[in-house]
Parts: C-alpha cells; sequence; structure tokens
C-alpha cells in the first residue's frame, strides 16, 4: 500500500510554508460546479482538500463554481452537500458561492479595462476561437483590440444593462495574442447570457468565465493553497496574472496534482449525465454509475474510499488506477464491520427426509468473526431447505466438492447430509434434491471425525423471506472504455443481473435502507431504497474475492 499521502508532495509544501511562516494557517476550498453530481475522481480532491485543512489545523471552504446559469440545479447542490458531508467531511460556516462575488468581480473588470488591459470584442465565438491560433502558432489581434477605454467601458456597461442579445459581445483581457501558452491569448472574462441564476436571480445577464472567477474568489477568502487537477497547469499563467493585476485582498498560490483515472470507468460528468438522459442507467444513483451517490447506494463505505485515496496518494504523474483497488478499500473494511447472514440467491429446493416431521430448531450463528464482541443470532432449521443451484451437480467434474449424488456436505452451523435422490421435472431440470442427515453431527461435527470438503450455506423454505438481489458488473466491458472511439459500444449489457426470486434468512429481513451485510459465500450487499413492505432490495457491493490483494501479495 502507498504512503503517497501520508507524504505527499502538497503535504510537503503545505508543511514547509507554515513552518517557514508563510502562512499562519492553511486554507484550502473545493470547488465544485454545481452541474451534476459528484463522482469518484471528485473523491479523492475532497480528501485532499479537507484532508490536508484537517491535518494542519486550517479549514476547507466548500464554494460553488455557478457561473454558468444554464446548467446549474438545486438538485445538484444538495447532492453535493450530502456526498461531501457523507464522506466524513463539513465545511462549517464556510459555504460560499462564486456568485457572491458577482459584484466584486463586476468592478475589478472595469478596473482592468481602466487600466488599458481588457476590451470588449464583437467577434463571434467561433471567430475568436479561429484567430486564438493553434499550439505551434500564435494567434492574430482581434480587429476591436485597440478600442480606447471610454468606448470599452461604455459597451461594457450596457452589456451588463442588457442591451445586447447572447454571444452579441465578450469582455476579454489584454495580455498576449502571441503567448506561447493559449490561455494568455485574451482569454474570455465576461459573456452575455440572459438567464436567470439560481442565486442571484435576474440581475445579472453577463457572466464570468471560471479562469476569471476562480482566483479572484480565492483571493476574497483567504485561500491559500489552490489545489486543482493537472489539467489547469497551463491555466496557472492566468490565474497568477489576475492576481497581479487586481487590487486582490490576499495572494493564493495554485498548485496541481494528478486527477484520478480508474479501469472500467469514465468520469466525466458530460458523459454520465448523457447516460442518465438516455436512460441507460436508474440515474446518477445507479449503483453502476462511479458517482458518489451511486456508490452510496451501491453500499461502497465512506471510510473505504478515504482510505482509497490515502492508499493511491498524490502525485504530479496521471496513471490508471485499477478499479479492483478501490473494491480492496472497501472489502477490507465491511469485512471487519458488517454483521454476517445467510442468503440464497437462486435457490433449489432440499428436502430432509429423515428429519422428524413438524420439527424446528435453532443454530447460533456468528455475527461477524473478525469482531469478537459481535455476538450471534439465531438460524431457524427445518426440514425443507434452499441452497445455491451452483452447489449441486449431478455429474460432478474431478474437483467439485460440493453437492452431488451420494456425496456428504456440511451445511453451514448445522449438520452433514448426504444427497440420496434427485427430483427432475418434465423437461429434465433438476427442481428438488432428497437428503438425508446424521443427527450426531450438530453444528456440523462429526463424532467419528470425517469432514466433508465442502461447506454449504443455507435457508429454511419455512422461515425465510423473498428479496430481489442485483448483482453488479462494471458498467463498461473494456478497462478503457472507449479507447477505439466509442464509449457507448463499450457499455457492458451485462451489467445489472436481477435475481427477483431470491432467499434471506430471516436475521437478514429487518435491515434498514443502506444497511450493509454480508451474505456468506456471496459478498458484501446493501439494501436499496426500492424495498417494500414484503420484499426487501439488495444491490452487492463488492464479491469476497479479492484479486487485487492477491497481485499485490504475488508482486511483494
Amino acid at each position: 500500500m502507498s504512503d503517497e499521502l501520508s507524504g505527499n508532495f502538497i503535504r510537503d509544501i503545505v508543511a514547509e510554508d507554515l513552518r517557514a511562516g508563510k502562512h499562519e494557517t492553511v486554507v484550502t476550498r473545493f470547488p465544485p460546479e454545481p452541474n451534476g453530481y459528484l463522482h469518484v475522481g471528485h473523491a479523492k480532491s475532497i480528501c485532499l482538500n479537507f484532508g490536508v485543512a484537517q491535518e494542519f489545523g486550517g479549514r476547507c471552504h466548500l464554494r460553488f463554481d455557478d457561473t454558468n446559469p444554464l446548467k446549474e440545479e438545486q438538485e445538484y447542490i444538495d447532492s453535493i452537500k450530502e456526498d461531501v458531508r457523507w464522506l466524513g467531511f463539513d465545511w462549517g460556516e464556510h459555504l460560499y458561492n462564486a456568485s457572491d462575488y458577482f459584484d466584486q468581480l463586476y468592478e475589478w473588470a472595469e478596473l482592468l479595462i481602466r487600466n488599458g488591459r481588457a476590451y470588449v470584442d464583437d467577434q463571434s465565438a467561433d471567430q475568436i476561437r479561429e484567430s486564438r491560433g493553434t499550439l505551434t502558432e500564435g494567434g492574430r489581434d482581434s480587429p476591436y483590440r485597440g478600442r480606447s477605454g471610454e468606448e470599452n467601458l461604455d459597451l461594457f456597461r450596457r452589456m451588463r444593462a442588457g442591451e445586447f442579445p447572447d454571444g452579441a459581445r465578450v469582455l476579454r483581457a489584454k495580455i498576449d495574442m502571441a503567448s506561447p501558452n493559449i490561455n494568455l491569448r485574451d482569454p474570455v472574462m465576461y459573456r452575455i447570457l440572459h438567464a436567470r441564476h439560481p442565486m442571484t436571480g435576474d440581475k445579472w445577464c453577463i457572466y464570468p468565465s471560471y479562469d476569471y472567477a476562480h482566483g479572484q474568489s480565492d483571493a476574497i477568502e483567504g485561500v491559500t493553497h489552490s489545489l486543482c487537477t493537472l489539467e489547469f497547469e497551463d491555466h496557472r499563467p492566468l490565474y497568477d496574472w489576475f492576481l497581479e493585476h487586481l487590487p486582490v485582498p490576499s495572494r493564493p498560490r495554485q498548485y496541481e496534482f494528478a486527477r484520478l483515472n480508474l479501469s472500467y470507468t469514465v468520469l466525466s460528468k458530460r458523459f454520465l449525465l448523457q447516460l442518465v438522459k438516455e436512460g441507460r442507467v436508474r440515474g446518477w444513483d445507479d449503483p453502476r454509475m462511479p458517482t458518489l451517490s451511486g456508490m452510496r447506494r451501491r453500499g461502497f463505505p465512506p471510510e473505504g474510499i478515504r482510505e482509497f485515496a490515502r492508499m493511491i496518494g498524490v502525485a504530479k504523474r496521471e496513471s490508471v488506477v485499477d478499479y479492483a483497488a478501490l473494491e480492496h478499500s472497501a472489502r477490507d473494511y465491511l469485512n471487519r464491520t458488517v454483521i454476517r447472514r445467510m442468503a440464497v440467491l437462486r435457490p433449489l429446493k432440499v428436502v430432509i427426509t429423515n428429519y422428524p416431521e413438524g420439527q424446528t430448531e435453532e443454530f447460533a450463528a456468528v455475527d461477524n468473526p473478525e469482531d469478537p464482541g459481535a455476538g450471534t443470532h439465531p438460524v431457524p432449521f427445518s426440514p425443507i431447505l434452499y441452497i445455491e443451484r451452483d452447489d449441486f451437480m449431478e455429474e460432478p467434474p474431478k474437483k467439485f466438492y460440493r453437492l452431488a449424488p451420494g456425496r456428504e456436505v456440511r451445511l453451514r452451523y448445522a449438520y452433514l447430509i448426504t444427497c440420496r435422490e434427485v427430483v427432475k421435472d418434465a423437461s429434465g431440470q433438476v427442481v428438488e434434491l432428497r437428503c438425508t442427515y446424521d443427527p450426531a453431527t450438530r453444528g456440523g461435527t462429526a463424532p467419528d471425525g470425517r469432514s466433508p470438503k465442502a461447506t454449504l450455506h443455507w435457508v429454511s423454505a419455512a422461515h425465510a423471506r423473498p428479496a430481489e438481489v442485483r448483482l453488479y458488473e462494471h458498467l463498461f466491458k473494456s478497462p478503457e472504455p472507449g479507447a477505439a472511439g466509442d464509449l457507448l459500444a463499450d457499455l457492458n449489457p451485462r451489467s445489472e443481473e436481477v435475481l427477483a426470486r431470491a432467499w434471506i434468512e430471516p436475521g437478514a429481513a429487518g435491515l434498514a435502507v443502506g444497511e450493509r451485510v454480508q451474505f456468506e459465500r456471496l459478498g458484501y450487499f446493501c439494501v436499496d431504497p426500492d424495498r417494500s413492505a414484503d420484499r426487501l432490495v439488495f444491490n452487492r457491493t463488492v464479491t469476497l474475492r479479492d484479486t487485487w490483494a492477491k497481485v499485490q501479495s504475488r508482486q511483494k
């Protein structure tokens, strides 16, 4: 496991800045745009920003980047707050919006105009894009770049007053159209957008760009370390340019780190929104989605996600993390904390022919073998049981040790049983097994020392409760979705399997929505909100098999 987060380069920078007296306290911020739900990539940033602030006794602000009212919704704002809290972090009184600073940003824009560092451009968006040049060729000056300060100020004020339609004009910073950094080729600061804003209503019809609002918002809030992903590295000179040419109250510094790239996963809000709108998933919180709400619904514990963020660390170089590492972190926490119960997903009926008619008894089942203080719970036993269909084969291969004709197996916590007869329907499908039990093996131990190689889970048919179980695989069938050019073509048609006729032991019937459980031999599951009064619905979070841990063990 990596120790990068306990000694990563950003933490080292913060520690040195505090030691050198550059800052009295550390202030970070998490600045999501409320145009979609947060995903696991955001979790890395949340853990970093809030984690660094907590470690050094500082604070982390939650600031919504609400500069585009066309894409922002209250639903997204509410979900972001819920997700951050679910991960275990709190911003306290430090909840802000970029729109809180619109008046100040406007005043500073006028200042840049008066100082000859901003101008109004009448070119269309396509013309501006075309004239910016390429990575190898410089851009061309706008024909409106030489406007006087008075004309620019008049036009900008008329833009604010709503005199012009959307897209008619923009305000651009006047920097250097020949700069090798395209971001410095007179970037757009304001665009006209006649749209109602969730926070400011109809007060504004011009809205600042992210590049303009970001650094100044940091400065107003006294942010010391503005942590961004690597795609903003080329934007840092522009971030600094605005701070240098405006009378900001503080001077934050931007630092970049590698964003999270996860195998079998797409972390694009635009594409995730497409999946939702086209009905290819149940919604933003579909358990197959990499959104935090989807992971919560699937049963991923926030503690496991925080451990995953710690484990993968913080680096400067982009890399792809194996999805199995995320599952490992979740599995490790779940193994130590959740209760065990038995469930049968694909039931096969077993009749114990020599068990006393009408008799039932109970066995004490361990709640969690990893926790000695967890205790036990009673499991009822009766003559008619359900086992997994996969635990029986009429003609077993050499290394199949589970139930077969004439073979003895152990029922977990109960008895040793032997299959005596196989009952089939008219189509030849096995529908029932008739077995005998050894009364002397109560608890699964034989007095004569015989010990079957297989132990099966089961439920009592008379006491079991019906359940629907949803099994999940990766949403994409390729570890690099879209590598061939088409993301939709890589969607996995088997990403969800719904088993509508599962049975659970009564000890699992009282679980509430969101509660997690290990179904023995099957994996970790979580109660879904789709549950009804007479039927629970479970989502499988992860299987019991930890492939990632095995690979790491071999590499050592």
